[in-house]
């Protein structure tokens, strides 16, 4: 398994770190969000921000929440 890992800062979701994210996955199959503590540092936030990335990315993308950490994967086939 190859990873990367990326932060998500105070400005939040944004287009740019979608597009970033999207180019990380061209070369790995996992990347490692760390949640920083300007992004807001609660659980529900972080849970909120692993549903938002998921939406944006579409439907071949899952994703686990640890601590403040989000896992995503990107699976070859499309998920139903």
């Amino acid at each position: 398994m190859t990873f990367t890992e990326m932060q998500l800062g105070k400005n939040g979701v944004t287009e740019n770190f979608i597009q970033t994210l999207k180019s990380h996955f061209q070369k790995h199959e996992n990347v490692r969000i760390s949640v920083l503590k300007s992004a807001g540092h609660t659980k529900e936030k972080v849970k909120k921000y692993s549903d938002e990335i998921l939406n944006k990315l579409g439907k071949n993308y899952t994703s686990r929440v640890v601590g403040f950490t989000i896992v995503l994967k990107k699976w070859r086939k499309k998920i139903r």
